[in-house]
């Protein structure tokens, strides 16, 4: 059946359709197996998966590296503060970067040309992360929420493909009929262009919303106050402390102490948390993905047709 298939399709489509698949399932192999080898580690022992051998189920099972990690309170007010900084710079950058995209669409705008370059000189020529840091401190940024929002909701990038999906996928006569219909520009754009920009907002929305959940530099340049650390620069600093951990435990086993010694009265490890949390920070953008994942493949092909 499968080469009577292949004979109507064409010989050459059939051998891509099989190559294809089994390339698909390579992809999904390679970027499954190590997420669910963390997944096996944060529910097994800390103490056995020092010895190794771990690989996609526990050996010894427990929750003790998650009930660790849920009775730190730290890890609730980091959960907020990186869930209010997501919520914030989405909501921000829609607002700014669609707006932006809509005046800029429109050919009539004067000086159109001179403020494309304006805005896309900045894309290529930087001040760099001292004149940043020089800048929020002047204007009372560092140490503050509002640097994990104000510096991050514009991006040219991101306007010029919600531009291009605009100009590309919404006619000029359906803007000049409800202009003569006596329609405003908040009109315009609040009940016809975003309406017919699903796909493309779903697509930036998904930047967006990716980059700000994973984003922890800014933690970590401007940021001094623990109340204000996020998921994922506490994520960070575990894995620093799981190396200086893991180097201090490989002297004392070089010098003749086992593993049962260096690990005697711990019930968990820093690599069993470091799993732990991997799995705690990255569910809430497996969830989320699935449910943007058509909106996103077709928002990225139709805003990328006209540049």
């Amino acid at each position: 059946m499968f080469i009577n298939r292949m004979k109507n399709e064409g010989t050459a489509y059939g051998v891509f359709k099989v190559f294809n698949g089994i390339v698909m399932v390579a992809v999904i192999l390679i970027t499954l197996i190590p997420y669910l080898n963390v997944l096996a580690k944060s529910i097994n022992d800390g103490v056995d998966s020092m010895r190794g051998g771990i690989f996609l189920w526990p050996r010894v099972f427990t929750l003790e590296n998650y009930k660790v990690l849920l009775n730190d309170s730290s890890m609730y007010r980091a959960t907020l503060v990186t869930i209010a900084k997501v919520v914030l710079q989405v909501t921000g950058s829609i607002l700014l970067q669609f707006t932006a995209a809509y005046a800029l669409s429109r050919r009539e705008l004067w000086g159109l040309k001179a403020i494309n370059i304006f805005f896309l000189v900045p894309m290529y020529i930087g001040g760099g992360l001292i004149a940043s840091y020089i800048l929020f401190s002047y204007v009372g940024l560092l140490n503050n929420f509002w640097v994990y929002v104000i510096p991050c909701i514009w991006n040219f990038y991101n306007v010029i493909i919600i531009r291009s999906y605009m100009e590309s996928n919404i006619p000029d006569a359906v803007i000049e009929a409800a202009r003569i219909d006596g329609a405003q520009e908040w009109t315009l754009f609040s009940r016809i262009v975003l309406p017919l920009c699903k796909p493309i907002l779903a697509t930036i929305v998904l930047w967006v919303a990716v980059g700000a959940w994973n984003e922890w530099t800014t933690t970590l340049y401007y940021i001094q106050n623990p109340d204000l650390y996020t998921l994922q620069y506490k994520l960070m600093q575990t894995l620093k402390e799981s190396e200086r951990i893991r180097a201090l435990m490989q002297q004392a086993v070089e010098s003749g102490k086992s593993v049962e010694e260096v690990a005697q009265g711990m019930k968990v490890t820093t690599d069993s948390m470091q799993s732990a949390q991997i799995i705690i920070v990255t569910l809430p953008i497996i969830a989320v993905y699935p449910f943007l994942q058509k909106h996103f493949v077709k928002g990225v092909t139709l805003g990328s047709v006209k540049g």
